[in-house]
């Protein structure tokens, strides 16, 4: 059912909660809390200074507003509490002072100073019951909680029935409640167990769900016929005896792995994880000339133009003792070179392309396609993917490549319908990157090191979390840093912005600048271009790093020390922030990730959102790893014993795998 069928949805409503991702009831109902509040009022003379207490109160002074400055104000007034005549004050809540009238029992949340008797109040509740749980949503402009949950309230009242999607004697056996009972328990409990039981039973359900899809795909991969090659492994051997760098143990081991997926008569379907740096591209290389010798053509796409063309230049050096034939294909040539490239491919005459998304272009068909390989996965769409596969006449092998550095235990969770291999280990030309944290009263060092590294000639890449500075309080944005950079180096320095709402042409222009070396400083947001190579750059300053997880700062420094040369990067933190000492202590990115699993769990783990591949409502894969593990096996079980035909969703699910391969 829309969500447009509850009673008060109209189409401004239905706006604000569609930009949550909710459309439906069952969305609405399965939009889930993030936190509870035990409230339990207390006397105030019981009450410990340091505890957020809830206690109940008679208002007796008209509140007076007072404006500190613009857009930041505060209420004063008394309050009769257990007999005390308490001062109460709360921030930001001019819009209440009309409600707060004298003589009525308001109340207050918050902390009570005994010595100063006043009570700093956090927010001020009416009509509250004592003794409930009350359950927090994530919200946005526009949308009261207390309209939410009236909302969740009438579709529970509703009696829609939300379809189970556990298996009947996986219910039994385990002894979960029911999904209507688990969804009416998560939103309006009565006591802790009830929570306890609901959040079992989601949990489960969802992660029975995920591992279903994972395993049913697993399967069908296993199935699928692909290119058996007669691998010549001497030749191989011979073109990595030409590099004039050594191989890592860890490249060796992932180029055996792909070379024997490649000998066999199915598909591979092979992701190959490695930190920033690892040297996976020379990997894709060895697969792509393996492919070569056997007969076929190759495609790598990238997620930028760039970065496409960074690929291009380096990958066509190394096969420059090979007669092997490379192009570039993406969206800005123009019609004629287009054209050019098609006919080419078509014929067999290119061996190798590589590209942006314009590989998708239907007018790109391949003579016979053998490999595909595919740069930053994550970055593209599971159709986007599908589409590039479909171009060979005959199933050709898939290769993914991404930076992401997560543990193996998760990476197979998150992965699990892909061969792994892991690149830990990095080339002994690169030095470690030293890190710092600063706060910005220190930022004169800062500055010092970046004019130094200026006049060494090389590059520096600034990043801040905001594009303006009206966009959230005081933190540093990329306009206002720009104005400050400006005058601390006294406008002799070539200072630029990129940011992601300027459009894809201007971004290029502006980092093929960069790469140029006409820009020595460039201030962005994090929109700066995964994998991109800027080989002068020798130092990341990024403004309230306290902003981003360890595994977005790891990422974003991995844009420095991508040469010889040292390289630095300085976090800028006011607060004291402990977590940020893991980026002084390590640069191992697998390390890294792990601590941010356990600091934050997965939530943006990525940096990046992982377009559909992977989003849990309520299930966390750190926290609730024995669940998930519990779960893959028993789907495992359902889908080899085909259980799942009694059911329609995941005979549905098994439909979509299909038309999807």
């Amino acid at each position: 059912m829309n969500i447009e069928q509850l009673n008060g949805i109209g189409p401004k409503n239905k706006n604000l909660l569609n930009k949550l991702n909710i459309n439906t009831i069952e969305d609405l109902l399965t939009y889930y809390p993030y936190k509870y509040l035990d409230i339990k009022i207390v006397n105030i003379n019981d009450a410990n200074s340091n505890d957020t207490i809830y206690v109940k109160g008679t208002i007796v002074t008209i509140p007076k507003v007072y404006y500190i400055r613009r857009n930041f104000n505060y209420l004063s007034f008394v309050c009769d509490i257990n007999g005390n005549m308490v001062n109460v004050k709360i921030f930001n809540r001019a819009f209440l002072k009309n409600n707060l009238t004298v003589g009525r029992v308001i109340v207050l949340v918050g902390k009570y100073d005994k010595l100063k008797n006043s009570f700093m109040a956090s927010d001020i509740k009416f009509n509250i019951v004592d003794d409930k749980i009350e359950a927090k949503y994530h919200l946005i402009n526009g949308l009261k909680e207390n309209t939410l949950a009236k909302w969740i309230n009438t579709a529970l009242e509703s009696k829609l029935n939300i379809e189970d999607l556990v298996p009947n004697d996986l219910n039994e056996k385990y002894g979960f409640i029911d999904k209507n009972m688990a969804l009416k328990y998560i939103h309006e409990p009565k006591s802790f167990d009830e929570i306890k039981k609901a959040k079992l039973k989601l949990i489960y359900e969802e992660l029975f769900s995920y591992t279903f899809k994972i395993n049913a795909l697993k399967v069908k991969n296993k199935k699928a016929l692909g290119i058996k090659r007669n691998i010549d492994e001497e030749k191989v051997t011979d073109f990595l005896n030409t590099l004039s760098f050594k191989l890592t143990e860890d490249q060796l081991t992932t180029i055996k792995d792909i070379l024997e997926d490649m000998a066999t008569p199915h598909r591979m379907n092979r992701l190959v994880l490695g930190d920033v740096g690892s040297g996976k591209t020379i990997v894709a290389v060895v697969a792509i000339l393996t492919n070569f010798y056997a007969g076929f053509q190759s495609t790598f796409m990238a997620p930028t133009e760039i970065l496409a063309k960074q690929h291009y230049e380096a990958i066509k050096n190394y096969f420059e003792q090979e007669n092997i034939k490379v192009a570039l294909l993406t969206g800005h040539m123009t019609a004629k070179e287009k054209q050019s490239i098609y006919v080419d491919i078509a014929s067999g005459n290119i061996d190798l392309v590589i590209g942006t998304h314009a590989l998708i272009n239907d007018k790109v068909i391949f003579k016979n396609l053998g490999l595909v390989v595919i740069d930053e996965q994550h970055l593209f769409g599971v159709k986007q993917r599908n589409a590039l596969q479909e171009k060979g006449t005959i199933v050709p092998d898939v290769l993914y490549l991404s930076a992401t550095p997560i543990p193996r235990s998760y990476a197979l969770c998150l992965y699990g319908d892909l061969d792994l291999s892991m690149i830990k280990t990095k080339p002994k030309m690169r030095k470690e990157i030293i890190t710092k944290v600063r706060s910005e009263k220190e930022i004169k060092d800062v500055l010092f090191k970046m004019l130094e590294e200026i006049k060494a000639g090389h590059q520096i890449f600034v990043v801040s979390p905001l594009i303006d500075e009206q966009e959230e309080g005081n933190l540093n944005s990329v306009l206002k840093l720009k104005e400050k950079l400006d005058m601390a180096f006294q406008n002799k320095v070539n200072i630029a912005i990129i940011h992601g709402k300027m459009k894809q042409k201007e971004k290029d222009a502006i980092m093929q600048e960069f790469l140029e070396g006409k820009i020595k400083i460039l201030i962005s947001t994090t929109v700066i271009e995964v994998g991109i190579d800027i080989p002068n750059a020798t130092m990341m300053v990024i403004f309230n790093a306290e902003r981003f997880g360890l595994a977005a700062l790891h990422q974003l420094r991995g844009r420095v020390g991508r040469n010889d040369l040292q390289s630095y990067c300085y976090l800028i933190s006011n607060f004291d922030n402990m977590r940020l000492k893991v980026m002084e202590e390590s640069t191992d990115g697998f390390y890294i990730s792990e601590k941010d699993f356990e600091q934050r769990g997965q939530g943006d783990l990525f940096g990046i959102k992982q377009s559909g591949d992977m989003i849990f409502k309520i299930a966390n894969i750190r926290t609730d790893s024995r669940i998930l593990l519990q779960a893959s096996g028993d789907s495992l079980k359902f889908l080899t014993s085909q259980e799942y035909s009694k059911y329609p969703y995941y005979k549905q699910i098994l439909t979509e795998i299909d038309y999807l391969d």
